[in-house]
Formats: C-alpha cells, sequence, structure tokens
C-alpha cells in the first residue's frame, strides 16, 4: 500500500538536534515525518513522544519522501561535508522532484551551499539554513539563518518564523521558552531571508565566529580575576551574574555564572570548572571565519586570536613541560579589589565591541565578493534570541544599523563611540596588568590592538612597504601623489631618480 501524503515537512536525522526540532514544529501543529539512517533511533524516538502536531515515523526514504505533500519541505541534519551530499542524492533515488525544497540546516560551509544549489538545480531546490541555540534552542527556539531560492523560501517562511525564537519588539529581550506542547505566543521571531544561496550558512559562519571570541573573552576576564584577586569559583560566580543585570547581559554570561558555581559531582566538595582539564576542542566554524577573513583581507584579529587560544590549549601536555623551564612573572595585584572587577568588567565590553565590529565588517565584505546585500539591523536583530551570542547588546548593534545602515565600522556609531571613550583606560589597564604580570589574554589584547589601529591615521606600513620595494621591486606609494600610482626606488643605488611602475606591476609578498 503507497505511502500517504500527510506530513507537512520532513526530517531527516535524529541526533539531539534533530529530535528536538522536529518536536518543536510538531509543538506548532506542524506533522514531521522523521527518518534516521538507524530505525530503532527513529522508532524509539515516534514511540516516546506525541507532540500536538504529530510525528510520522518512516523506515525507508521512498515511504518517507511519499508520506510529505508537495511541494515536500525536507529538513536536513547530519553532519557537514560528505554525508549532506550523500543524503541528497539518495533523495534523488528516493522520489524527490524539482520542486521539493531540501534544506541543509548543518553547519555546512557556505561555498558547499552555493556549490549544491548550483549542482542539484535540476533535481531539487537546494536551500541553506544556518541554525544557532544548541538543544534547548532547537526545541523551544533557536535562531535560524536561511539563505537560498526566494520563491522557496516563501514555503518555509511559515515554518520557521513558528519554530524560531521570539524576541519582545519593544526591549529586544527574549521571550521566555515556553513548556513543551505550549509554544511562545507573539514576539518578534528569530529568523528572516539573509539572501541566495550560501547567504544563510556565511552568517551562521560568522555567528559562530563571534562565539569564539565572546567565549574567549569571558574566559580571559575569569582568568585574571582567578589570579590577580585570588577569586574562587562561588565568588566569581556572583561577579558574572552582578554583570549580566546589566550591559553584559548575555546568555553566555549567564552560563559562566551558572557555570561557576556548579560544586563537582565527582568529589563532592569544591567546584566542577577546578576540575575540567584546559583544554578546548573546536568543530571548524571558528577557523572558517578566521580564514576567510585572511582570504577577504579583514582585519578579524581578535576571532583568529580566539581559535589560536584553542590550539593552544590543546597543547596541554607540551604547556605542562614547558612551564616547568619557561618563567615570567608571578601574578599580584595590591590595588582596590572593586575598582580591578569594574576595570575587567570595562575591558570585556570594549573587547566585545571590537569582536563585533570585525564580524560584521567581515559580513559586509562578503556582500561584495559573493553578491549579497545584507540587512545588517535584520542580522542583529535575529541574533538577539535563540542563538548563543544572545545578549541585550546586540539590540545596540540594530539600533546603529537602523541609524545608519551604511555604517562601515560599529567602532564609529555615536554609542558605541561612547562606550569606548567611556571605558578604555580600564581596558588599557587590564592589558597592561595582564602583560606585567605574565597572564595571557589574547584576545583583550589583540582586541585593544585592533581598535588603536583602526583609530590610526598612520601606520608604520610606510617601512613594510619599502621594505617590500627593496627586496621584492613591489612599489609603494607616495603620499604626494595620487593613490594607486606606483614607484619604485633602485635601492642598490638610491640617488637614482623613482621609477613611475604602471599600477599592478609589483610583485606579491
Amino acid at each position: 500500500m503507497a505511502q500517504q501524503a500527510t506530513a507537512d515537512v520532513g526530517l531527516i536525522g535524529l541526533a539531539v538536534m534533530g529530535q528536538n526540532l522536529a518536536l518543536n514544529m510538531a509543538d506548532h501543529g506542524y506533522r514531521v515525518a522523521v527518518f534516521n539512517r538507524t530505525t530503532d533511533v527513529m522508532k524509539k524516538f515516534v514511540a516516546s513522544e506525541n507532540p500536538p502536531g504529530g510525528l510520522v515515523g518512516c523506515e525507508n526514504l521512498k515511504d518517507f519522501v511519499a508520506s510529505i505533500k508537495k511541494p515536500r519541505k525536507i529538513i536536513i541534519l547530519v553532519k557537514a561535508g560528505p554525508a549532506i551530499d550523500a543524503v541528497t542524492k539518495q533523495l534523488f533515488e528516493a522520489g524527490v522532484e524539482p520542486d521539493d525544497i531540501v534544506v541543509d540546516c548543518g553547519n555546512s560551509l557556505w561555498t558547499d551551499t552555493i556549490r549544491r544549489e548550483k549542482e542539484y538545480a535540476a533535481k531539487c531546490k537546494f536551500f541553506g539554513s544556518g541554525v544557532s541555540g544548541g538543544e534547548v534552542g532547537a526545541r523551544f527556539g533557536p535562531s535560524m539563518m536561511p539563505g537560498g531560492d526566494p520563491a522557496s523560501w516563501k514555503h518555509l517562511e511559515p515554518i520557521w518564523k513558528a519554530v524560531a525564537a521570539k524576541v519582545d519588539a519593544q526591549t529586544g529581550k527574549p521571550i521566555e521558552t515556553a513548556s513543551p506542547g505550549k509554544p511562545v505566543v507573539g514576539g518578534v521571531p528569530c529568523t528572516t531571508y539573509l539572501g541566495p544561496n550560501g547567504a544563510g550558512h556565511y552568517v551562521k559562519m560568522v555567528h559562530n565566529g563571534i562565539e569564539y571570541i565572546d567565549m574567549q573573552l569571558i574566559c580571559e576576564a575569569y582568568t585574571l580575576l582567578s589570579n590577580l584577586l585570588g577569586m574562587k569559583a562561588p565568588e566569581l560566580s556572583k561577579v558574572f551574574g552582578t554583570w549580566n543585570e546589566g550591559d553584559l547581559d548575555s546568555y553566555l554570561i549567564q552560563i559562566t555564572e551558572d557555570i561557576l558555581k556548579q560544586p563537582d559531582p565527582v568529589h563532592k566538595e569544591g567546584y566542577l570548572v577546578d576540575y575540567v582539564l584546559d583544554a578546548a576542542g573546536q568543530k571548524g566554524t571558528g577557523k572558517w571565519t578566521s580564514v576567510n577573513a585572511l582570504d577577504m583581507g579583514i582585519p578579524a584579529n581578535s576571532i583568529a586570536e580566539a581559535v589560536f587560544a584553542r590550539c593552544l590549549s590543546a597543547l596541554k601536555e607540551e604547556r605542562v613541560e614547558a612551564s616547568k623551564k619557561l618563567k615570567g612573572p608571578a601574578p599580584s595585584h595590591s590595588g582596590n579589589r572593586d575598582e580591578l572587577i569594574a576595570a575587567v568588567r570595562d575591558a570585556l565590553y570594549c573587547s566585545k565591541i571590537c569582536a563585533y565590529a570585525q564580524g560584521f565588517q567581515l559580513m559586509r565584505e562578503a556582500q561584495k565578493e559573493y553578491n549579497w546585500t545584507f540587512d545588517f539591523a535584520a542580522i542583529a536583530s535575529i541574533f538577539r534570541g535563540g542563538c548563543i551570542i544572545r545578549a541585550r547588546f546586540l539590540q545596540k548593534i540594530m539600533d546603529a544599523y537602523t541609524r545608519d545602515k551604511n555604517l562601515v565600522n560599529l567602532l564609529l556609531d555615536s554609542y558605541f563611540n561612547e562606550q569606548i571613550q567611556k571605558s578604555q583606560s580600564n581596558w588599557r589597564k587590564v592589558v597592561a596588568l595582564a602583560a606585567t604580570n605574565g597572564i595571557a589574554a589574547p584576545a583583550f589584547m589583540s582586541a585593544l590592538a585592533y581598535y588603536d589601529g583602526y583609530r590610526a591615521e598612520r601606520l608604520p606600513a610606510n617601512l613594510l612597504q619599502a621594505q617590500r620595494d627593496y627586496f621584492g621591486a613591489h612599489t609603494y606609494e607616495r603620499i604626494d601623489a595620487p593613490r594607486g600610482k606606483a614607484f619604485h626606488l633602485d635601492w642598490p643605488e638610491p640617488g637614482r631618480p623613482q621609477v613611475d611602475i604602471v599600477p599592478g606591476s609589483g610583485g606579491g609578498h
């Protein structure tokens, strides 16, 4: 007997994210067909859950495809990379048609999404959508970053807006998640169409790059207070809790407060954070952001430093041996305790502004490369709820781009400029304390270097360019000649006249 098409949407991949997103859609009244490579996982999932919309369990892809109403909307939530292509091709064999929409909701490289949309154009409407918020976000409301064919988005939009996180229209604050089966009513959904082909996955990648630096900055604040003031986990938890009531209010600050007050479950004394090995993992999206920034020529140095900090942490055994031979100052601080806590808070906020400035500057440049047109106020808006970097701060970014949609850099916005001017003396104090006390704080330091470099009318690149011309005849421009006009000096005989060079004829070190 042929499978009856009763499902509104299909989902492949029933790991934690897939299961929770399926339940979220079902909570909102959508009937969801589900398939997993391991059939027992699907059967157990369907048997244990009975949400309002309902789940349709399918043991094979042919029945799965047949169970979904046309044009079919099929979400893939499997590991990024070759698995996406493998599942997509299996769907073609199972009966997917050219008007059906296949949506990759994983952490895929945006260029893969661009390639897949072109490669599969004759067989389906391939669509990419970033999803952020972890398992809780997937269950009760993630931030969703769709990019692809605009006509396909019209079919997906009602579902995405239903299941996405919601924020208050006036304050921008996330509306509390509802209990299972009782979705949030009202509010502004944290999703919007971002652009064609890989735009959604690109924005998700930059989101993750910002997430890397946001987390690293918090960790550096933690280690500075620990080393300079000798503060223990429960004291630090209270500090982060206080910070979470002000401008630093965010999901990452909130969970840091929770983590720091968690007792160790093994020893029944002390705190869990003190027993966690200091070797961080990563899945690659921060590296993608950093590599792309290098490719684009955008100075996202703080995001890159956050990636390198994880790489350095992974060298645990090497660092243990190095610590026995490489000596530095013993951290100490004799100043006022409360003043230092306030200074670290200011350094964290200023560095955070620079980190987001770098991420948005990178997206601004990507538009030119990939022929996208981003609405940065809208991007900030959908980051306000559901995603890992959600924060009160994002309302200020949304306001900045609402005031000026062509804003070149967040640092040039009046609000953020004012915040930096108000707090930069403390920021500099903290960076200096980190250096003089031998405490690694690469994110704080690189953010300050970015700020000072960006505000500098003149950088020492004049000497660097002269060096390049000396050893490689790479040419230089002059301050007393029009931009783009190149010169070269015969350095072994510097008395000889400078030579005008046709633009673009120099080398490339």
